[in-house]
């Protein structure tokens, strides 16, 4: 009775420690974050055709500013929001933008 209870024990402490392994290879996987400099460039160069979403992974958004380059005012939009980009802090742009 003894060692089946030690060897039940055993199955318990080897399906915990399975478990804080698997944790810890998910804390542990490369997340790319967007840069800062690269989203705001793009915007103001190519904020007319929607780079600058396409890169930050809002594809919706990015065929928005393709179906209207025509009018301009994706371009007036995407510098305005370049120089928004470019002026908020590293922790902001992560907090809205980035995959963490």
């Amino acid at each position: 009775m003894v060692s089946e209870m030690n060897e039940m024990m055993n199955g318990v402490n080897n399906a915990n420690n399975m478990n804080n392994m698997n944790n810890n290879m998910n804390n542990n996987v490369y997340v790319p974050r967007k840069s800062k400099t690269t989203a705001g460039i793009l915007a103001i160069l190519l904020g007319g055709l929607g780079v600058h979403k396409f890169y930050l992974g809002k594809v919706g958004w990015g065929i928005v500013y393709l179906l209207f380059c025509w009018t301009y005012i994706p371009a007036l939009i995407g510098f305005i929001e370049g120089i928004i980009y470019l002026a908020s802090s590293d922790e902001s742009f992560n907090m809205k933008y980035g995959r963490s």
